[in-house]
């Protein structure tokens, strides 16, 4: 596999997506709320005139600290013809992958498991390559299906 690859870092782990599926890395400005939608959606901010929802990436995983410390940048990614920003802990490199994403190795615990496609190595070191449909459907609920909203 020589797919290029963006390694961001998440909830403190290395976490990498395929650049194809990141149309750019954006500053992130103001972030107006939403009402009424789960605590994983941060908001919507604006790109070029383009709204974008804005996606905490470690409370969509389930854990119960935002991300917004460390790094004001997001990748802007589509998912089934919706744009989202993705806020991250800090977003590291662009690099290749040099295998097939390969087995989760235990002990990573549910919140990676749900998202992640594989560990892939790659030149700046071994990453969870991510499902990015799954990452924004957000946390599941007990008794909900994953990313169900209520």
């Amino acid at each position: 596999m020589n797919d290029l690859l963006v390694m961001t870092l998440i909830a403190g782990r290395r976490c990498a997506l395929h650049a194809h599926d990141v149309s750019s890395v954006i500053e992130i400005g103001a972030v107006t709320p939403v009402p009424r939608t789960p605590a994983f959606i941060a908001g919507i901010t604006a790109m070029r005139s383009q709204a974008l929802t804005v996606i905490d990436c470690r409370l969509a995983l389930g854990f119960d600290d935002a991300c917004w410390a460390t790094d004001h940048r997001a990748a802007v990614v589509s998912v089934a013809g919706h744009s989202y920003a993705l806020c991250v802990d800090a977003i590291e490199d662009i690099t290749t992958g040099s295998a097939e994403p390969g087995q989760v190795p235990g002990g990573f615990g549910p919140e990676w498991s749900r998202v992640a496609i594989g560990m892939i190595e790659t030149a700046i070191g071994p990453a969870l390559l991510l499902d990015l449909a799954a990452l924004i459907a957000g946390p599941a609920r007990a008794g909900e299906p994953f990313g169900a909203v209520a």
